[in-house]
């Protein structure tokens, strides 16, 4: 872990204990920090802002029941987005994940950490993200949009990390398959497995 990701879970860590005594500032403080980050994670579960939304606030009402309960096994932001994970996949159960219209995700709900990013690309990687499976693209939102580590993502699955592994491995296949389609390339390359 880089001095950033160190001081941040430090940040992250104190605003915790700071809520397990009822802090309300510290609870807006990590929400804030937070909100972003999980809607963009969650958009990969499902693209219903409703549900998004509601898992957000279901994963800070647990985050704050439970502030005082956590044992520091791993970072913070681990913690939360395993917490997230869960509520969303726990709401997407009791309500399904019914077909929404392709803008249903406001283009401010999904940070960029590059305000000018070409919207072409990120139109076109996401037409090709739409085609894994969930699981699929958590795991490459995880490791690649948000930088968790394979065992971070693990943690957050609860599943072991071959199994991240493996997801990783077969999202990335069929993005190489799919994402030359997409931009109207005819050559589809494969992956060999030695």
């Amino acid at each position: 872990m880089n001095e950033a990701t160190l001081d941040a879970d430090a940040n992250d860590r104190m605003l915790l204990r700071r809520m397990a005594t009822g802090d309300r500032v510290a609870l807006s403080t990590l929400y804030h920090g937070y909100h972003g980050r999980l809607c963009r994670f969650l958009s990969r579960l499902t693209r219903r802002t409703d549900v998004i939304e509601e898992v957000v606030n279901d994963c800070f009402w647990i985050v704050w029941q439970k502030a005082g309960e956590f044992r520091g096994d791993s970072r913070v932001s681990t913690w939360i987005m395993g917490i997230a994970y869960r509520c969303g996949l726990k709401t997407l159960r009791l309500h399904g994940d019914e077909p929404v219209e392709d803008d249903a995700l406001p283009e401010d709900r999904i940070p960029s950490t590059d305000p000018d990013e070409d919207r072409e690309l990120r139109d076109w990687l996401a037409k090709g993200l739409d085609r894994l499976s969930a699981d699929q693209r958590v795991v490459v939102e995880l490791v690649y949009g948000v930088g968790h580590s394979l065992d971070d993502v693990a943690t957050i699955m609860q599943c072991p990390v071959g199994t991240v592994k493996a997801r990783l491995f077969h999202a990335r296949v069929k993005l190489r398959n799919v994402l030359p389609a997409l931009a109207g390339e005819s050559k589809v390359l494969k992956e060999s497995v030695s």
